[in-house]
Parts: structure tokens; sequence; C-alpha cells
């Protein structure tokens, strides 16, 4: 039930209509139920899966999208004890079963429940922080809400999700100190994983083409950063490693010819983790020696694990990565669309894309 004196029956959202379009409307709040929580949203990121949902009509309209999410409690389901109106939290969208066949294998991304969406702010669950107000199912509140310590901005706080999901991809490939990783793509996701490897002891090459992008690379742990039209990155990195080439490449960026560098740059029994390539149109053309005659792993990671996140949450709140340096852009809500056109054509300083739910203009 919602708390005594408050009666708002509208908000503002920006409503995926079709054809790329989205437009800001007024929509009912939504309705909680028991064990669910109602939050509003101070802050919410602007994630690549969302524009590709967007820019390519993946999911039938209406829709409300926008799952980087952090806010503050309003209101609280019966039977919710773990939270209080006034809670400032963050929230993941997906959280899995953990009894499934997929689960037990820690593939939490495979799980049907983990595919479902616990957050909406109306039509189609479909994430919601691109609204004023979200629904946070049941399942959700048990295992995928963390508090946000005082101190802590809710747009740092609305990293925890996208750091979860990098922190994810670099459990799964294990780098060791010492390990030289090329990291394809400076981007707000290659930030982050610049800055994991480089906490974990690894040298870091990256490549990127926007200069400002270059910059903040190295200043955050990258000893490298290389436009990709003007140098051999394959060359470079048997230079830097007596011939042999990089002990892991992580692709997070999906342009063309990506992989094929990456197999290229990696030595005999290397690693090469796609962590970008989320499109069924993205096709990949591989010699098949080049994976099997020389040993190299082809592996993929997506979406994010519960069992790291509550570390994940911890390296965000305590600075260790700071995340904030990734904020470029923070919008009110009525110009979503211009924040939508600034991710999907980055130039300039332009990173991540901040929309903040309570400003409409």
């Amino acid at each position: 039930m919602p708390p005594a004196g408050f009666d708002l029956k509208e908000m503002h959202a920006a409503v995926y209509t079709g054809n790329g379009r989205i437009e800001v409307q007024r929509v009912p709040v939504p309705v909680i139920g028991s064990g669910e929580l109602l939050v509003r949203v101070e802050a919410c990121g602007i994630c690549h899966t969302d524009i590709k949902k967007v820019e390519h009509n993946l999911l039938p309209p209406p829709r409300i999208y926008g799952h980087e999410t952090a806010g503050v409690v309003v209101a609280c389901g019966d039977g919710v004890t773990k939270f209080k109106p006034g809670d400032r939290v963050v929230a993941f969208h997906h959280i899995p079963c953990r009894n499934c066949f997929y689960c037990e294998r820690k593939l939490y991304a495979q799980c049907d429940v983990y595919k479902k969406v616990g957050i909406t702010a109306g039509f189609e669950p479909a994430g919601g922080g691109f609204a004023q107000y979200i629904r946070v199912m049941d399942w959700i509140v048990r295992d995928g809400v963390e508090i946000i310590p005082d101190g802590v901005s809710f747009e740092a706080a609305s990293f925890v999700e996208p750091v979860n999901t990098c922190v994810k991809a670099v459990d799964q490939v294990k780098p060791r100190p010492g390990d030289v990783a090329l990291v394809q793509g400076q981007g707000p996701i290659g930030l982050i994983f610049t800055m994991l490897l480089k906490r974990l002891g690894c040298t870091v090459v990256a490549t990127e083409t926007m200069p400002a992008r270059q910059a903040l690379s190295l200043k955050l742990g990258s000893t490298e950063t290389h436009d990709p039209r003007k140098i051999n990155i394959p060359s470079r990195m048997k230079e830097l490693t007596c011939g042999r080439g990089a002990d892991l490449v992580i692709g997070a960026v999906s342009a063309t010819g990506v992989v094929d560098e990456a197999v290229r740059a990696t030595r005999p029994g290397g690693t090469i983790l796609l962590f970008a390539q989320t499109s069924d149109t993205e096709r990949i053309e591989l010699s098949g020696a080049d994976i099997c005659k020389h040993e190299r792993t082809l592996a993929g990671c997506y979406s994010a694990s519960i069992d790291l996140q509550a570390e994940s949450a911890r390296l965000v709140f305590s600075g260790e990565l700071p995340v904030e340096e990734l904020v470029s852009h923070r919008l009110p809500l009525g110009e979503i669309q211009r924040g939508i056109e600034i991710a999907l054509r980055p130039a300039g300083h332009s990173l991540k894309v901040m929309v903040q739910p309570q400003r409409i203009a």
C-alpha cells in the first residue's frame, strides 16, 4: 500500500512507441502488490541493449525501457521486511530461480525465471527505469535489491548492474596477474573492463577511435590505447609479447572485423571473450584451425550473476571503481530521445548518458 499522503496517480514515462521512437507520456503510477516495492527513480543509465531494442524494433510496443536503475523506496507491499520507505536502493531487473538445470551450473542468464523481467513502469515489463516510478516484483525484492550507502550518488549506484556483467565476464575467463589483455572498445563497458583487468594485475592494451575515450582509458588503467584504424593491432600485441600475442582479448564493441582482429591478436592457447555480439543478425566467419589447431578458447558472456551481486555493489559503493568518471551527459526525461541518439552515435566526449526522470525538461 502507498504511504500516508502518497496520492500520486500519474507520472511521466518515456514510452517506446515503435519505429525507433520514444515519447514522453503521462501514464498511471504502477500499483504494487504483496511483497513488492514502489521506487521513485532518481537515475537510470542508457544501455546499448535498450538502444538495440529501440533502434531495431526488437520487441513490440508499447514498452518502458531502462534497467540501470537507482532510486528511493516510496512504498512497500505487505510482507516486505527488508526495506522501508526512504531507503535508497539499486534494483536488478533479472534474478534467477537458482533451482533449475541452468542455475545448478551457474548459467543464470539461461534460466527461464531469469529471462522474465521483474521490474516495470507499466505495459509489458521491460525494466521501467525511464519513468518516474517503478514497480519491483516480489522475487526481485527478495534477492535483487541492494541498499545504497550514505554518500554514494544515485548515478554511481546505477552502475552496479553493468559492473556486475563485466565482473561476471572477467571471472569467467580468469586472467592471471601479468597477463597481457586487449580490450576492444573503450565505451563505458570497455572502460569498466579496463579497470577490472588492471586491478587484477594485467597489462591492458585497448583499442578506441575517439581521442577523449583514449585519454580516459589511459587514466583508468590501460598501458596503451590505439586507434585500430591507424595501427596494426595484432602486430602490436606480438611486439609486446615476444611474438606470441595477447593472452586474452575482450570484445567490448561489435564493429565489423573485431572478432577476426581478436583471433589474429591472441597467442596460441589464448582466450577470446565476446561481450558485445548480442544481435541475432551478427555473423562471424573464422578459420576452424585458428580455434582448434591453435587451441584458442572462444567464449561468450551475457548479463549479470546473482553470485557476484554483492561484490559488484562493493566495487561501486567503495569507489574502488570510479564509475562516475564515465558519465558524460545528465539529461531530463524529456530529452531521452536525444540521449539515445548521443549513445547510438557517440562523438566528442560522450560516454554514459544518464537519465534523471524526476526532471522532465
